[in-house]
C-alpha cells in the first residue's frame, strides 16, 4: 500500500490539496447559507419554486443550481471520512437540487437533534432567530 501511494505522489498531491480546498470553501460556503435560510422554510407544508420570466434564463439557472448541489452532496460525502461539515454539506446540496420527496428527505433530515442543533447554532452565532421546524 505504502508503495502504491509513494509511486502515485502526484495523485495523492492533488487528492490533499483538493481536500483541504474543498474543507475551507465549506467552511465559508455552508454558514453563508445555513444563515439564510428563511426561518419558517421546514415548517411549510409546500413551498414555491425558482422562476424566471425568461425561458432560457429559467433552465440555465436550473441546471446550474442542480451542478452546484452535487457538488455539495458529493463533497459532504467525502467529508465525512474527511475533515469537514459532512452532514450539513449534504443538507445544502440537496437543498439546491431538485428531486421528487426531496423537500420531505430535507426536513426529515433537519429533525435529527444533532442537524438542527449545529444549524441553529450557526443563526445564533451570526444574530439569526433559530429554524421553526414542524416535528409532526
Amino acid at each position: 500500500m505504502y508503495a502504491w501511494i509513494a509511486g502515485h505522489a502526484a495523485l495523492m498531491t492533488t487528492l490533499l490539496v483538493l481536500s483541504v480546498v474543498t474543507f475551507a470553501a465549506t467552511l465559508i460556503a455552508v454558514p453563508w447559507y445555513v444563515i439564510r435560510i428563511p426561518r419558517d422554510y421546514f415548517a411549510k407544508r409546500r413551498r414555491g419554486r425558482m422562476v424566471f420570466e425568461h425561458p432560457r434564463r429559467h433552465v440555465f439557472a436550473r441546471i446550474g443550481k442542480n451542478a452546484l448541489g452535487v457538488v455539495f452532496v458529493l463533497a459532504g460525502v467525502a467529508m465525512i471520512l474527511l475533515p469537514g461539515q459532512g452532514v450539513l454539506t449534504i443538507l445544502l446540496g440537496i437543498m439546491l437540487t431538485e428531486f421528487p420527496g426531496k423537500y420531505r428527505f430535507e426536513r426529515w433530515l433537519v429533525r435529527r437533534r444533532a442537524v438542527l442543533g449545529a444549524i441553529n447554532w450557526l443563526r445564533e452565532r451570526a444574530g439569526r432567530p433559530p429554524l421553526i421546524v414542524d416535528l409532526g
